[in-house]
């Protein structure tokens, strides 16, 4: 009988076996991207990545037999807790085998670890917020995942509602094939003829020689549209630099809309490559031995890139419901057209804003991909798995840092269980598409920017 335990990440050697877990997980996977270590080392360090500036993180790794089967991170975001549940804590970076005892553990220690700083709800997963990947995939599980879009095995949805969670929302993807013509339907054009006859109204794309003032809009945009959207928080002036680095070598400037009424800056949409088309053939290294094959790869790979992902859209509350969403619409998908892409993405747009998603369905959208945020309280998994919860004590588990367990395993009812050991390396988007909803949007990371960007030159 093999031990589980479930310990707090110390130290580098736990960190690299946080971000490596997901090879053994998606091994036999052949939609998943890898994304590059590099990148996943600066997210989770608190002196790069802005977001350890605002919230407070702290990682979990399960491991049977001294192998690492799963992982999670508990979250602390004084912005939620202000803006929508101050008894809320979330969590992410959710992987594991399927072994729903380790995930019952896993879920166990950030629960604990949350309750402790008086959060009394689990909401998740995010990485590490609304304005990152969030969501487990529940439906559509036949194609690599878009940029920036999470994608995990099929069992996840049963591990997750196995240890006492329960639906929060769904978050909907759509995929807007480009017509022959690259025009958008007729009933579009002419809700986007009218709003640019409205006097003082001006569409046009990103200006690169105005590419500070005109992100800086987008920035003041983006926090007044998304001020009451579910889960949301608002993006912090570092957030906001370091999305503006990371994105900055993949913006099309015709692929960034932004509309003016009057001078001012009003609303603004934003559409990127899918840099997951060139970044899979990395394999997440961009260098081997000091040779750069990953970069040569993505950029080979690169030019094959066909599709692109509405990553956000935002329209100030005093602007909305004048049919902006549709002048940017059909600006941005004859800008897409003239490049060359095949189709794109709408994703992602929460399951009760009907306003968007009737507008993504009248774009010629296909919703294809569903993913779900879960949520529960804290002793749920102890009330729905008793037997389990008791079967270690202290005194089985000796001195053990906050957070460890140690049992004996049960007779795992799955085979999938144990990983194979990953090999030793070297190593919203279109959110809420119509006029009046505001919707999520991610921030980059940079796995799908600087590193991806600098191989691709920027070109479909």
């Amino acid at each position: 009988m093999t031990a589980l335990a479930v310990t707090p990440v110390r130290g580098r050697a736990d960190v690299t076996a946080f971000i490596r877990l997901p090879y053994a997980v998606y091994r036999d996977d052949p939609y998943w991207v890898a994304p590059l270590e590099r990148e996943r080392r600066a997210f989770l360090d608190p002196r790069r990545s802005p977001f350890h500036g605002i919230g407070t993180v702290q990682l979990f790794l399960a491991r049977r037999g001294g192998q690492v089967v799963g992982r999670i991170a508990a979250i602390v975001d004084p912005r939620y807790n202000e803006r929508h549940d101050p008894k809320c804590g979330q969590f992410g970076l959710f992987e594991c085998a399927d072994d729903p005892e380790a995930a019952a553990e896993l879920f166990d220690a950030a629960a604990d670890w949350l309750g402790e700083r008086g959060l009394s709800r689990m909401l998740g997963p995010f990485s590490f917020s609304t304005n990152d990947e969030c969501g487990v995939l529940v439906d559509g599980f036949d194609g690599p995942p878009t940029m920036l879009m999470p994608h995990n095995p099929a069992y996840y949805p049963e591990l997750f509602t196995g240890c006492g969670f329960s639906k929060a929302k769904d978050l909907l993807s759509w995929r807007v094939p480009m017509p022959p013509d690259g025009e958008p339907p007729a009933i579009v054009r002419r809700a986007a003829d009218r709003a640019l006859s409205a006097p003082g109204v001006r569409v046009r794309p990103l200006d690169p020689k105005r590419f500070d003032a005109d992100l800086a809009a987008v920035k003041d945009i983006y926090n007044d549209a998304w001020a009451e959207n579910y889960a949301s928080v608002p993006m912090t002036d570092r957030e906001f630099e370091h999305t503006v680095r990371q994105l900055k070598p993949i913006i099309r400037p015709e692929l960034l809309q932004l509309v003016e009424v009057h001078g001012e800056p009003a609303a603004f949409s934003l559409w990127l490559p899918d840099t997951n088309q060139a970044l899979r053939a990395a394999h997440g290294r961009l260098t081997t031995c000091g040779v750069p094959t990953g970069l040569i790869r993505i950029s080979r790979a690169g030019r094959r890139i066909n599709r692109t992902r509405a990553v956000t859209v935002g329209i100030k509350k005093e602007h909305r419901n004048r049919g902006l969403t549709a002048a940017m619409f059909t600006q941005a998908q004859r800008a897409a057209f003239r490049l060359g892409y095949a189709e794109s993405e709408l994703s992602w747009i929460l399951e009760d804003n009907h306003h968007a998603n009737r507008y993504a369905k009248a774009v010629g959208g296909i919703l294809f991909r569903t993913h779900r945020l879960y949520e529960r309280d804290p002793g749920a998994l102890r009330r729905a798995l008793p037997a389990q919860a008791s079967s270690a004590t202290a005194a089985d588990a000796g001195p053990e840092p906050a957070h460890v367990t140690a049992h004996p395993t049960t007779p795992a009812p799955r085979p999938a269980g144990t990983l194979p050991r990953p090999e030793t390396r070297g190593e919203r988007t279109a959110t809420e598409a119509a006029d009046g909803v505001a919707g999520g949007a991610q921030r980059p990371q940079s796995s799908a920017g600087g590193a991806v960007g600098g191989a691709l030159g920027g070109e479909p």
